[in-house]
């Protein structure tokens, strides 16, 4: 229960700070946004190429772009910890009966908040722009599902980058480059079957690839849910072990202090 208690207030005090600041999540839905107004419209003939999957680029595309939003998003959720160090109180934190999990957890949980008002408002404006996902409403909420998970275990490991770098400019840099290469080895722009095949073996091990291909699995007319419940498990799994990661770098830099 005091988990519980403590993850609460963490994601509350969170909470808090991003409603002082609405407008972060507008700055974080830029770059998701431009690339689905852009390449929706630049790769719409791409649909033409034999072995094509989809007969409308903006519904394949488009649910990659959701999942690219929580990634971006989770890259950077250790932005506020290192703010926290800066000013003193993750010090404080750590010295108080507070769980350490929490400390992870709170950021976490606001993120997913945060995280699924993105994707909501991305699927509005993909449906806007005429996209059509057979597979309603369910599908949509499977799709934000894995791209949460995914955000979430990226930002378990942006937290713990955080306290290895422990400069804003260092995470930036290092968020960048952690994400940018993973959505590009995936299937976000092309089917997985039409990429070069070393391409599609790195996106077998690639997270980002398990919650795209998940989530537009979701969306389509006759859902493979072998598929989908597998990388669930995956992404699961990949959360599980960023948030043990950022645990033992928890425990790593209270002994340090």
């Amino acid at each position: 229960m005091k988990l519980l208690a403590d993850s609460w207030y963490m994601t509350e005090r969170n909470l808090r700070g991003v409603s002082r600041s609405p407008f972060l999540i507008g700055i974080n839905l830029f770059q998701p946004i431009l690339w689905l107004l852009l390449f929706s419209s630049l790769f719409s003939s791409i649909v033409d190429i034999p072995g094509f999957t989809s007969s409308s680029y903006l519904e394949f595309f488009s649910p990659g772009i959701v999942v690219m939003s929580t990634l971006l998003s989770g890259g950077f959720v250790g932005m506020s910890i290192i703010v926290d160090l800066n000013q003193g109180v993750l010090n404080r934190f750590l010295v108080s009966p507070v769980r350490r999990s929490s400390l992870i957890i709170g950021p976490l949980m606001q993120n997913t908040v945060t995280m699924g008002i993105q994707g909501l408002i991305i699927i509005v404006l993909a449906l806007l722009m005429g996209a059509r996902f057979p597979g309603g409403i369910t599908g949509i909420f499977i799709l934000l599902i894995v791209s949460v998970l995914l955000g979430m275990g990226f930002g378990a490991l942006s937290i713990a980058l955080s306290l290895v770098i422990q400069k804003e400019e260092g995470l930036i840099s290092t968020a960048n480059l952690m994400t940018m290469p993973l959505i590009f080895v995936s299937s976000l722009f092309m089917p997985i079957d039409l990429v070069p095949n070393w391409i599609k073996n790195i996106a077998l091990f690639n997270p980002v690839n398990w919650a795209i291909e998940a989530g537009r699995e979701a969306l389509g007319a006759s859902a493979n849910w072998n598929l989908i419940i597998t990388n669930v498990i995956y992404l699961n799994v990949f959360l599980l072990l960023a948030m043990l990661l950022a645990l033992q770098v928890f425990k790593r830099y209270q002994k340090m202090i």
